[in-house]
């Protein structure tokens, strides 16, 4: 007797431990699940991925804006304040929507969205899959029911697909086929320059599909100074002379303008030769840093993940089409670099601060798309937004603190006349032409219905 009621106790207890140890769904999933820092990092790995492919600044700046489409598309069905891109970005029409009673997880969705549209246009695929399966595991974790899980997955798939689908027809396949740029012996064209003098990079960029703006065509800017340096007095031998002596300041300015040419670099290829050995240094795009500087904005807002999307969305659209007019000017102008003139004309041994990136000088690339992701941001975050921007730290930069992104701006446009690679014009008329993207922009589409300052 004392056997069957030993027996029976065990069994009781089994029961009861079976019962306690099976995953329960956790009535806060939904709460969870919509932590900002799934998406911000997620962009931050696709960040990573283009530094490490080392991606041309136009080509990362097509791969962050169709992650962040994907990813903003997938998210926005999950909160009523904001509505679709489609019909507003250029032949993005009939976005999926989950099925009829189908529950959804919009932030694992979107999560799975933007890495699968992300890992369709890097290189290193296995970086991208083994961050998803860190992302996947972190939301089983949180114990949704298993079928809004998979239909979470499958939603943030088919809105991939449509993305990575539209993004086929935008020109940059058949662009991988055009001819280089060919180099004339003109002086005022724009060369290969040292030290690895390589062809000029994107030279039919110009035929990508804008996102928003009518054609790469519609924001041409003022031509640059007629090259003369015949006419020692000429305002285009002014501008030269701006180059060579912008660092020839006393030491505490020198030390100041050095300092804001290297946080601004954001040279993603940068060539070292010593004696017979050459090596290479990664940074991360001009793209690239503003779209960390969303992401700091978003943190110091203290942004939901819905905001977030939204911030990235504006900034990295905002990013690609002022690309596509930066570098629709760059080869029509084909304006010769200033290491070129100084070398050739006035000091053969000199060299720039910052190495001269390939492709030609006018305008400036990272003040157009620097004022561009700045008009952005201020729409989103609004004016006189204080930050700190610590994105280049991991370079070895000191963080830098702006007062608003206008400002981030400004200084980005300049550091590129302190770091010896642009004449003054292609930064102040580089950032009047970003400007006037990012403006059109804002005026032209709509994402949250009832747009409030996050100030």
């Amino acid at each position: 007797m004392m056997k069957l009621l030993k027996i029976s106790l065990l069994l009781s207890t089994i029961s009861i431990i079976s019962l306690t140890s099976c995953d329960q769904t956790n009535p806060n999933w939904k709460q969870d699940a919509a932590n900002a820092n799934y998406l911000h990092n997620s962009m931050q790995k696709i960040s990573d991925v283009i530094v490490h492919d080392i991606f041309s600044p136009p080509v990362a700046s097509r791969i962050y804006a169709y992650a962040a489409i994907a990813g903003y598309e997938a998210l926005q069905l999950g909160n009523e304040d904001y509505q679709s891109l489609e019909g507003q970005l250029r032949d993005l029409k009939n976005v999926p929507k989950p099925g009829p009673n189908q529950e959804v997880c919009y932030p694992l969705a979107s999560a799975q969205a933007m890495l699968k549209v992300g890992k369709a246009l890097i290189f290193s695929e296995q970086m991208i899959d083994d961050f998803r399966s860190e992302v996947e595991a972190d939301f089983i974790a949180i114990k949704m029911p298993q079928a809004v899980y998979d239909a979470s997955i499958a939603y943030g798939h088919a809105v991939a697909d449509h993305i990575l689908a539209w993004a086929d027809k935008d020109m940059y396949k058949e662009t991988r086929t055009y001819p280089k740029f060919s180099i004339t012996d003109d002086p005022s064209r724009w060369k290969p320059t040292p030290p690895d003098y390589m062809d000029g990079i994107e030279p039919h960029w110009d035929q990508i599909r804008p996102f928003v703006i009518d054609s790469a065509q519609q924001f041409v800017p003022a031509p640059p100074t007629a090259y003369d340096m015949d006419d020692k007095d000429g305002q285009f031998y002014k501008e030269v002379l701006e180059v060579y002596t912008a660092l020839e300041v006393d030491q505490e300015e020198r030390a100041q303008r050095e300092l804001i040419a290297g946080f601004w670099d954001c040279n993603p290829y940068v060539s070292h030769h010593k004696g017979h050995v050459m090596f290479a240094t990664k940074k991360i795009t001009p793209g690239g840093h503003w779209v960390g500087i969303c992401q700091a904005a978003c943190k110091k807002a203290k942004a939901d993940i819905f905001q977030s999307a939204d911030a990235y969305a504006w900034t990295a659209i905002c990013l690609a089409d002022a690309f596509i007019s930066c570098w629709d000017e760059k080869y029509r102008s084909n304006l010769v670099r200033p290491e070129t003139v100084i070398n050739t004309h006035i000091d053969e041994e000199w060299k720039p601060f910052l190495q001269t990136p390939p492709f030609p000088e006018y305008t400036s690339g990272h003040s157009v798309i620097s004022r561009s992701a700045a008009t952005a941001l201020t729409h989103v975050f609004g004016d006189n937004f204080n930050f700190i921007d610590s994105v280049e730290v991991v370079y070895g930069m000191p963080a830098r603190e702006f007062e608003s992104f206008y400002k981030a701006s400004e200084e980005a446009a300049i550091s590129r006349l302190y770091g010896g690679i642009h004449y003054g014009p292609a930064c102040f008329i580089g950032v009047e032409q970003g400007g006037k993207i990012g403006d059109h922009i804002v005026s032209k589409i709509k994402t949250k219905k009832d747009r409030l300052s996050m100030k």
